[in-house]
C-alpha cells in the first residue's frame, strides 16, 4: 500500500512535466486506458480458462457496484488532472486526497446506513481545516486561488472515494482484489475515451509525451492499483488510510523540489494538520464502520 501511494503521488508532477499540447482529458483517457490494460494482463497472466470464467462469474451479482465504481473512475482521474493543471500539483493532490475520507464516510452513511462515529467527524474537521490552510497559503503570480480548480479537486476526491468504497464492498463479497480494480476501470476507460474523442493526441508521438503516458498509465495507475487492491483487501482500513498519506506527501515534495512550486509556512502547517486529521480518521475507522457481510468466495 505504501508503494502504491508513492506511485499515485507522482501523477501530478508527471503531467506537469509532459508536453504543453496534452490536455487533462486526453491524458486522463490514455492513463486510464493503459492502466486498465495492465490490470487485465495481471489477471489473465497464468490463469486457466476455467479460472477466468470463475473470476468473471463473481462479478455478475455485483454488476451495479461495478457500474457505480466505473462512474467513480470516470470522474476522479480527469477531474484530478484538471485540478492539478489549474491549482498546481501540491494543492490539487492534497485537496483531492484530503477530501476522500469525508466523501467515503458520507457514502457509507447514506449508501449503506453505516453511520460514522465521533472520531471520524473530528478527523474530518481537522482534515478540512488543514486543506483550507494550505489553499489559503497558495502563492502564485496573481496571488489568487483558482476556485474551479479546487472544485475539480473535490469532485475528484468524491470519485476516488466512490471507487474505493464500491471496490472494497465487492472484495468483501468474494471478488478477487485485482478484478475488483479492473472491472470498474474498464467502464471508466470506455466512458473517458468517448469524452476524449475530440482531444489532441499528437503529443503521444513526442518522447516526453510517451514517457509521461507510460509513467501515468503503467506505473502510477496499473502497477499502483494492483498493489492498492492487494493492500485494500488484506489490511485494516486504519492501516490503509494511514499508509495512503504517502501520496499527498510525495506530491507536495515533488512539487516543491522538481517543479519549484511555492508553499508558504502556513501551507506546510496546513499539510501537517491535514495529515494528522487523516491519521485520526484512519485510527477510528475500525470503530466507526461495521465490517462487510462475508460471502463465500467462488471455487
Amino acid at each position: 500500500m505504501l508503494v502504491a501511494a508513492i506511485l499515485f503521488g507522482t501523477a501530478g508532477t508527471a503531467q506537469e512535466l509532459g508536453p504543453d499540447t496534452a490536455t487533462p482529458l486526453g491524458v486522463g483517457a490514455v492513463r486510464i486506458g493503459l492502466g486498465t490494460i495492465v490490470l487485465w494482463i495481471v489477471i489473465l497472466w497464468g490463469t486457466s480458462g476455467d479460472a477466468r470464467r470463475t473470476l468473471v462469474a463473481s462479478l455478475r451479482p455485483n454488476r451495479l457496484l461495478v457500474l457505480v465504481g466505473g462512474i467513480g473512475v470516470a470522474t476522479y482521474t480527469p477531474m484530478f488532472l484538471v485540478a492539478v493543471d489549474r491549482t498546481g500539483v501540491a494543492v490539487g493532490t492534497v485537496v483531492a486526497i484530503g477530501s476522500g475520507p469525508f466523501f467515503a464516510g458520507a457514502f457509507e452513511w447514506f449508501g449503506r446506513g453505516l453511520r460514522p462515529g465521533l472520531g471520524w467527524l473530528v478527523g474530518t474537521i481537522v482534515v478540512v481545516s488543514g486543506g483550507l490552510l494550505l489553499v489559503a497559503s497558495v502563492q502564485s503570480g496573481t496571488d489568487e486561488i483558482d476556485a474551479v480548480g479546487i472544485a475539480c479537486a473535490l469532485v475528484s476526491g468524491a470519485g476516488y472515494a466512490l471507487y474505493s468504497v464500491t471496490a472494497k464492498t465487492t472484495m468483501g463479497r468474494g471478488v478477487d482484489s485485482t478484478l475488483a480494480m479492473a472491472a470498474p476501470f474498464t467502464i471508466g476507460a470506455v466512458a473517458v475515451a468517448v469524452l476524449a474523442i475530440g482531444e489532441p493526441f499528437g503529443w503521444l508521438g513526442e518522447p516526453g509525451g510517451l514517457l509521461m503516458a507510460l509513467e501515468l498509465g503503467v506505473l502510477a495507475t496499473g502497477v499502483a492499483y494492483v498493489l492498492f487492491g492487494y493492500g485494500l483487501h488484506r489490511l485494516s482500513s486504519a492501516t490503509t488510510v494511514t499508509l495512503v498519506l504517502a501520496e499527498p506527501l510525495t506530491a507536495a515534495l515533488l512539487a516543491t523540489v522538481v517543479l519549484d512550486e511555492s508553499i508558504g509556512a502556513v501551507g506546510w502547517f496546513g499539510i501537517a494538520v491535514l495529515l494528522a486529521g487523516l491519521v485520526v480518521v484512519g485510527r477510528t475507522a475500525e470503530l466507526s464502520i461495521e465490517p462487510l457481510d462475508p460471502c463465500p468466495r467462488p471455487v
